[in-house]
């Protein structure tokens, strides 16, 4: 493995503690920072080698987690306790979310597409970058930079990322009855033919 890919997945995996410790957090709404790492060592399954490491790379990540506004630290009786913020509860639904928009088997059509257009502003062009990567993981259809496209219902998720992102009146959500030229689309999304 090259030295680029070595440190790709290095960063994919601080996100994925980061991701597991913010969920460890999240589900007991308050913990014993020194519970966080046995604790977030056995959601991922071992992801990784020592439990001194390990412990480590879990601290680390709590404090990155603190700074980003996920979670804050209170101290109580001489120990030190991580809690989830309201900032981290967002994320942690716009996850859930994500995870939710997946297409299942069991999913079913309704006919109708999703079209998500937006328009924002050139000075927040960070937004704009997190906003498509945001449509992009959650399995949208580009049809152009600037409008997306998905088969189900997406509002709540739609909804949560404007409030996450601070947007409002830049992103407009339609349900389309018929589309021209859908072949693709459909094909893309593995739908029945019209």
């Amino acid at each position: 493995m090259g030295k680029i890919e070595i440190e790709a997945l290095r960063e994919r995996r601080k996100g994925y503690l980061q991701e597991a410790v913010l969920y460890a957090v999240g589900i007991a709404g308050i913990l014993l920072v020194t519970m966080v790492a046995p604790n977030t060592l056995r959601l991922l399954g071992g992801l990784m080698l020592s439990n001194r490491r390990f412990s480590e790379q879990a601290r680390a990540a709590l404090s990155r987690l603190a700074r980003k506004g996920y979670i804050e630290f209170e101290e109580s009786h001489g120990k030190k306790y991580a809690r989830i913020t309201s900032s981290g509860r967002r994320v942690l639904e716009l996850e859930r979310q994500k995870l939710l928009m997946r297409p299942s088997k069991g999913k079913r059509w309704d006919r109708r597409f999703r079209m998500v257009m937006f328009d924002i502003a050139e000075k927040r062009k960070a937004i704009r970058i997190q906003f498509r990567e945001a449509m992009r993981e959650a399995g949208f259809l580009r049809l152009q930079d600037s409008v997306w496209v998905y088969p189900y219902n997406c509002d709540d998720f739609i909804q949560l990322l404007k409030a996450d992102l601070h947007l409002g009146r830049e992103v407009l959500y339609v349900i389309v009855e018929k589309m021209d030229n859908d072949a693709w689309v459909r094909k893309h999304f593995k739908l029945p033919p019209a």
